[in-house]
């Protein structure tokens, strides 16, 4: 099973993908699979455009190379795993207390990275990092390790240097302190002034948002030439000492926060999750197969979580918009113990999207919201909503089925929410006026449904005819 993990700083983002048994993930809830094999690794660095990109050896020379130069520069004693330039593919070189050389001696050098030596046939890739910039990768690498699910077996190896050694004045210890050291950062800087014993790491818990992205999916490039690259994550704030915890994983959080299975609730969040992947998915041809998918979904929309249902799921995703849905720590607040909602997805090979709850609906849902129910006010609603669709509506139907919509107005008779009954009625809504004018008083035609006020509710049914219907709404059928 292909799988991707990312670990983001505002300055760095690592990106890992690599492989799991499959008789692994046989259960939704083991949606964090582990990875176990390093397919490719990609170090997105602030300031650059292209990645840096390897296999398994320029990872773990990468991770070694960090931790050896964060040591070295927080002692300022020499540590020779820092610049082992003959067995080593990474390596670091100090230019001055702020700026730091990052020197890859890889096989291929991506575009947009400069080299400087020219005489050689696979010349270095070399990128200077400030201190800012250093730490957060040290903080990146600090998350892989605190990841168990991913490459399990990779530890990091700290020796402590003797007293005599330590030359770090205190203004290089108040200039690295701001830089956003992680646990193992600060770990390596005790060692090196011998004021405590080689500890055994506990680094932070990783966000949130590094494990969404462990979701299963297709692998990217740089393993095929032939795909699109994969976009640098949105970096995630470094978390603070007032951050509240996150649950280390997805198949924590599914094991430890309760199902939303309200049908009303669901059905709201239907809508969202619909609103949000439909405009997104824009590669609708050329698939071979339905995709499916299984998402968990907090109950504000934000889809945390997806797993592929069938096998041409998880090597398609890439065809979807889902790995760029997954919710992002910096717009919101972390998953906690925020109940989560299940839906199932579907991609199909005509271009139709499908979602619905993934255990279905226990009963029949109900409107949310606060609703007009004086008939004399609902009356009157009805006729100027009426007048208003019918007054915008012009042109020849294409549609040969009926479109219903759930028209939700205030007390003023102004579009509060509308909301697709049936598939045709999704397929073909810009033919109806209601987009449009729910756009020109939210500016978005997926905005959120107005909940702070009573609203009166009507079904609206366009026909191919021509003919337009608008009566009060009875519920869902």
């Amino acid at each position: 099973m292909n799988i991707q993990r990312k670990y983001s700083l505002p300055n760095c983002t690592l990106l890992l993908e690599g492989l799991s048994d499959v008789t692994r993930a046989a259960q939704f809830q083991e949606m964090r699979p582990e990875l176990s094999i390093l397919v490719n690794a990609e170090c997105y660095l602030s300031g650059y455009n292209q990645p840096l990109t390897g296999g398994r050896e320029f990872f773990e020379s990468l991770v070694r190379a960090v931790s050896g130069y964060a040591q070295e520069f927080l002692s300022s004693v020499p540590n020779p795993q820092a610049h082992n330039q003959e067995s080593e593919l990474v390596e670091f070189q100090k230019i001055d207390s702020n700026r730091h050389r990052l020197i890859i001696h890889s096989e291929g050098a991506p575009e947009g990275f400069e080299s400087h030596s020219k005489n050689s046939k696979r010349p270095p890739i070399e990128i200077d990092l400030n201190t800012v910039q250093l730490f957060d990768l040290v903080e990146a690498v600090d998350q892989f390790f605190a990841d168990s699910q991913t490459l399990p077996e990779l530890s990091l190896e700290l020796q402590p240097v003797t007293r005599r050694y330590g030359g770090a004045s205190q203004a290089l210890i108040r200039q690295a302190v701001p830089a956003a050291v992680g646990v193992s950062s600060l770990a390596i800087a005790a060692i090196a002034f011998n004021l405590i014993p080689p500890p055994q790491i506990r680094p932070p818990q990783p966000k949130a948002d590094e494990q969404t992205s462990s979701t299963t999916k297709s692998l990217t490039p740089p393993v095929s030439a032939n795909t699109t690259p994969i976009a640098a994550a949105t970096p995630t704030p470094t978390p603070t000492a007032n951050t509240k915890p996150v649950v280390k994983d997805l198949e924590a959080l599914l094991n430890t926060v309760p199902e939303i299975t309200d049908p009303s609730q669901l059905r709201a969040l239907n809508r969202q999750v619909y609103n949000q992947v439909h405009p997104a998915w824009t590669k609708r041809s050329g698939l071979q197969q339905d995709l499916i998918y299984r998402l968990g979904v907090a109950a504000d929309g934000a889809i945390v979580g997806y797993k592929a249902v069938n096998k041409e799921a998880n090597q398609g995703v890439g065809q979807t918009p889902l790995p760029n849905l997954l919710y992002n720590p910096a717009n919101r607040a972390p998953i906690s113990n925020e109940p989560i909602a299940q839906f199932r997805i579907v991609f199909t090979t005509n271009g139709v999207l499908q979602v619905s709850p993934w255990r279905g609906y226990a009963r029949t849902p109900e409107v949310i919201g606060a609703k007009i129910t004086d008939s004399k006010i609902t009356k009157g609603l009805n006729q100027k909503l009426y007048n208003t669709v019918r007054q915008s509506w012009s042109g020849t139907p294409t549609f040969t089925r009926d479109l219903k919509y759930r028209v939700a107005v205030n007390k003023d008779g102004v579009i509060a929410d509308y909301e697709p009954l049936n598939q045709v009625a999704f397929d073909y809504f810009r033919e109806t006026p209601l987009p449009k004018m729910f756009n020109a008083i939210y500016g978005s035609n997926v905005a959120a449904p107005n909940a702070k006020e009573p609203l009166a509710h009507f079904q609206v049914i366009f026909k191919p005819s021509g003919t337009l219907e608008v009566t009060p709404w009875e519920g869902y059928q």
